[in-house]
């Protein structure tokens, strides 16, 4: 619904504009309004290339009560939505559900609470991850084709470049996967600083990228568990994100597991050319490994001996019967080109490699089990010819010096005020001058993955 008819949002958006970011703690509540929309709305009438525009830097404003964001505040880890509005270009979409999101690392050092392997306690940093719903309590409505929108607060990524850089370099080599842009956001008229704007992965991800939709999507399930064995039914179903309510059929991912499980080498290579692509998945493999994407599926962290991977999700196509592997959570690829910059993340093994005769061990600060003791990953890890063919084809495509520096220095300029700006408002938020000495960084990891 357009702003002009809404007076409430008007005097909500003005008072809030004309107050300094402390200010904000002294404005009185309001109350979300139900607006149903004219049908004319751009928001409406637009695909969702319009939000993932990579020449353009867009603003959102979310609007909640005082008393909503102070619930959020106080125990952000719980992740429960409340209600607020979203005001987009002149549109307002009201009411939406909005709460603050993450795993372990996104609240590393954000929330009060000492145990970073048990985040608790209130918020500390002056930006978190978002989720804003948009088909809030049943609203048909939405949001440019999108249910949903995920801005990352990329608090782990000084160069504020990994999501949208990653996600660029998979799709150029033909895998789907999630579309990702920098987006400005202001919370009650407060400009809370720059995001990844990154596309959620659910039924209308797969509408985008698949021509049969009507398959299962999963995630964090691997087709076999640690012990070399198909999982339950009950848990490849438990990991469903399409089709949960349905009681679908498992069996194509439980018959990939089940057909590697039950062969050797040879015969295992007709089980993966069966189920997958495997110009797609050794192209996945490639970049996987050349971003380093070392908290993604070939990472197996271990705890009491039962090894599991994560930041991943499998696509069931059911008319082709094939499976796709789509990336998830970037924020942390990139850092170990060069070296092991984080303790916890870096896979000890290369690619193909085996660690300790398939036993977990200790690397730095986490216990880890070689992701090539899992056959589907061994069996991958054989087409060595394929592999280094992919390797070439990122290198001298997406990934050369010519194109990757391009790419960098476009969205570099695209971003770098609003950086400012938000460096100005946010003692917490980086500095122009370290920002650009990581995109500095960034450029000789890519430049030392090329060599190496």
């Amino acid at each position: 619904m357009k702003l002009s008819p809404t007076m409430i949002i008007i005097a909500v958006l003005f008072v809030f504009s004309s107050c300094s970011k402390q200010d904000t703690d002294n404005i009185s509540e309001f109350t979300v309004p139900n607006l149903t929309p004219s049908g004319d709305e751009n928001y409406l009438n637009n695909g969702s290339d319009y939000i993932y525009d990579q020449d353009k830097l867009r603003t959102y404003n979310l609007l909640l009560p005082k008393s909503s964001l102070t619930e959020l505040d106080q125990d952000p880890t719980a992740e429960e939505y409340v209600e607020g509005a979203l005001v987009f270009e002149g549109d307002t979409i009201s009411p939406v559900g909005i709460r603050y999101k993450g795993s372990i690392g996104a609240w590393v050092g954000c929330v009060s609470g000492i145990d970073v392997f048990k985040p608790s306690g209130i918020k500390t940093c002056t930006k978190l991850s978002m989720k804003v719903k948009i088909n809030w309590k049943g609203r048909d409505e939405k949001f440019f084709k999108l249910k949903k929108l995920q801005f990352h607060s990329m608090n782990s990524d000084p160069s504020q470049m990994h999501e949208r850089l990653g996600y660029w370099l998979f799709r150029e080599m033909g895998v789907p996967a999630p579309r990702s842009v920098h987006a400005k956001l202001n919370i009650n008229g407060a400009y809370i600083g720059l995001f990844a704007l990154t596309e959620q992965i659910d039924n209308r991800f797969i509408k985008e990228n698949y021509d049969d939709d009507k398959g299962n999507l999963y995630k964090e399930i691997w087709p076999l568990n640690a012990d070399g064995v198909p999982y339950s039914d009950q848990e490849y179903k438990d990991a469903l994100k399409t089709n949960e309510d349905d009681n679908p059929s498992v069996a194509l991912i439980k018959n990939l597991g089940q057909g590697i499980a039950n062969a050797g080498l040879a015969s295992a290579r007709d089980v993966v050319e069966q189920f997958l692509d495997m110009d797609e998945i050794m192209s996945y493999s490639v970049v996987d490994r050349t971003i380093r994407h070392d908290d993604g599926p070939f990472h197996w962290y271990c705890s009491d001996n039962d090894c599991s991977n994560h930041n991943y999700y499998w696509y069931e196509e059911p008319n082709e019967e094939k499976l796709h592997l789509i990336a998830w959570d970037l924020d942390n690829a990139f850092a170990n080109i060069i070296n092991n910059a984080n303790p916890i993340t870096p896979i000890a093994d290369e690619w193909g490699e085996t660690s300790n005769n398939c036993a977990p061990f200790q690397h730095l600060l986490a216990v880890q089990w070689s992701a090539s003791c899992d056959n589907l990953t061994a069996t991958w890890a054989s087409y060595t010819e394929k592999y280094e063919e992919k390797k070439l084809q990122l290198l001298n495509g997406p990934m050369s010096e010519a194109s990757v520096n391009q790419t960098l220095d476009a969205w570099q300029n695209q971003i770098k005020e609003a950086t400012r700006e938000a460096r100005d408002l946010n003692d917490d938020a980086i500095s122009v001058e370290e920002w650009e000495s990581k995109i500095i960084q960034l450029k000789e990891q890519l430049e030392y993955a090329r060599n190496n």
